[in-house]
């Protein structure tokens, strides 16, 4: 894979456009009474929201593979972070909600395993810098 790159722009204050490798724009801002107009997404949020991206695109990989069926899926991810500055996260809850008709929780806690200790990047980078743990659910009704 190499070296990725990204590049950040900034419009105006603290809000800023960023783009990777793959070419696709993201908005970043802060709220207004910190020089931002509160019209995107915080840095630190997207860092949650890539974890949790990271590890359901895994997950529902491995579910597909080992033929898996659900009625879908959601993660909840809740951060604990330091009040005093850098505020930075010091643990990260990820919550796994899977929707179906006898699902097995061995199978899904599984592919939940693979994910966090073998495949998924992001997971591992934060690992290094903070707790990291999970809970899985299984719902019949999304």
């Amino acid at each position: 894979m190499g070296i990725k790159t990204a590049s950040i722009k900034q419009l105006e204050g603290i809000t800023f456009a960023g783009k990777a490798d793959s070419g696709h724009w993201v908005m970043m801002d802060g709220p207004e009474g910190f020089g931002g107009s509160n019209a995107a997404i915080r840095p630190k949020e997207l860092l949650l929201l890539s974890l949790g991206g990271c590890t359901g695109s895994d997950v529902a990989s491995i579910l597909s593979k080992k033929r898996i069926k659900t009625d879908g899926f959601e993660i909840n991810l809740t951060a604990d972070s330091t009040e005093e500055h850098p505020q930075v996260f010091t643990k990260i809850n990820i919550e796994y909600v899977f929707y179906g008709q006898d699902l097995k929780e061995s199978d899904l806690e599984r592919a939940i395993e693979l994910s966090l200790t073998k495949y998924c990047g992001v997971t591992a980078m934060l690992q290094k810098a903070m707790e990291i743990t999970h809970t899985l659910k299984i719902s019949s009704k999304k």
